[in-house]
C-alpha cells in the first residue's frame, strides 16, 4: 500500500493525517491541534502542536508504509531552505519545518509547499479544477491564499510563493499596506472588525453569516465588500494570466450560500478586458480536505 503523511499548517490549527495514493484518507489517523494566540508567539507551543499531530501518524499499523511526507504551510514559504514565515504565526518566522519534521519521523523525502498551492493541486486533481488548463484556487478564511495552475502546469514559483493573492494590493493605501490588500479587506477576521468599526454588535464570521441571511444592512455590506476586494484580486491574476476558473473554498467563503456568485460580479464589473470577464468563479469541491490531499500529493503525483 502507497501511504504519504500529510501535513497542513495554518494559522488556527495544523493537522495530519494519512493519505492513499488514490487520495483518501486513511481511517483514524486524522488530527488537529490548535496553533492560535499561544502558538502565534511561543515557537515550542507551535512545535509541540506539529509533533502532536505526526505523531498520532507514526502511532497507526499503516505507519510502516510511508515513504515519505507532504506539508502545505501558510507563506511565505523557502523552498531552497526549507522553510517557513506564516504571516499569522509569527513564531515561525524562518522555522525550517522540513528538517523538523524529517527529525520527528526519520523520513528522508519531506516535500514542502505553500499551502495554497497544495489545495490547487489538489482541486486540480480531484476536484473543482480537475481537467482544466489555468486556474487559481484560492482559501478565504482566517486568511487568504492560493495557488496557481498554468497551461496545465502547477506553478510554484522562485520561492515556493506563487498564487499568494491575499498579499495583493487591491485598494488605496492609506496606512500600512497589508490594510489594503485582498487578505487585509476580505478574510474572515478583517471583514468582522469592519462590520464592528460600522457598528455591527456581533463576535464573529458565523454571526456575521446569520445576520447576512437575515438581511441586516452593515452585515450586507460587510460581505458584499469582502467578495469585492476577491474579485478584484481575480480580476488582476485573471488579466495577467488569462485564466479559465477560479475555484474558491475556506471556511469565511460560507459566510454566504451566494459569495462565489458576489465574486463573479465584481469580477464582471471591474474587468478591463473580456477575457478576464469571462474568468468562471465557482465552489471548491474537496472542502477541508484539500489542504491534506495536496500535501499528499507532492508525494504521490511526484513533486519536488
Amino acid at each position: 500500500m502507497n501511504v504519504a503523511m500529510a501535513l497542513d499548517l495554518g494559522g488556527t490549527k495544523v493537522e495530519a493525517a494519512l493519505v492513499r495514493a488514490d487520495g483518501s484518507v486513511v481511517e483514524g489517523t486524522r488530527s488537529r491541534a490548535a496553533t492560535g494566540d499561544a502558538a502565534a508567539v511561543d515557537r515550542g507551543a507551535a512545535e509541540r502542536a506539529i509533533e502532536q499531530v505526526v505523531r498520532h501518524c507514526m502511532a497507526a499499523p499503516e505507519w510502516g508504509a510511508v515513504s515519505a511526507a507532504g506539508i502545505g504551510s501558510a507563506g511565505p514559504v523557502d523552498l531552497a531552505a526549507g522553510a517557513i514565515a506564516p504571516i499569522n504565526l509569527p513564531s515561525l518566522r524562518g522555522f525550517g519545518i522540513v528538517d523538523f519534521v524529517q527529525g520527528l519521523t526519520g523520513l528522508e523525502r519531506v516535500v514542502l509547499r505553500l499551502d495554497g498551492t497544495c489545495i490547487a493541486m489538489a482541486e486540480a486533481w480531484l476536484g473543482a479544477a480537475r481537467g482544466v488548463r489555468n486556474a487559481l484556487v484560492m482559501v478565504v478564511s482566517t486568511g487568504v491564499g492560493g495557488g496557481l495552475v498554468s497551461d496545465g502546469r502547477l506553478v510554484a514559483g522562485a520561492s515556493g510563493n506563487a498564487g499568494h493573492i491575499g498579499q495583493l494590493v487591491v485598494d488605496r493605501v492609506e496606512g500600512p499596506a497589508a490594510g489594503a490588500t485582498v487578505e487585509g479587506i476580505a478574510s474572515g477576521p478583517s471583514t468582522v472588525r469592519w462590520a464592528q468599526s460600522m457598528g455591527w454588535r456581533g463576535a464573529s464570521g458565523e454571526d456575521l453569516a446569520r445576520d447576512y441571511r437575515a438581511g441586516a444592512p452593515i452585515a450586507m455590506d460587510a460581505v458584499r465588500r469582502s467578495a469585492r476586494a476577491v474579485g478584484l484580486g481575480l480580476v488582476n491574476a485573471a488579466t495577467l494570466l488569462d485564466l479559465e476558473i477560479a475555484v474558491i473554498g475556506g471556511g469565511f467563503s460560507f459566510v454566504a450560500d451566494r459569495y462565489p456568485d458576489l465574486v463573479a460580479a465584481a469580477v464582471r464589473e471591474h474587468a478591463v478586458n473580456g477575457y478576464a470577464a469571462d474568468l468562471k468563479v465557482v465552489r471548491a469541491q474537496l472542502g477541508g480536505d484539500a489542504p491534506l490531499i495536496g500535501a499528499a500529493a507532492l508525494v504521490h503525483r511526484g513533486i519536488g
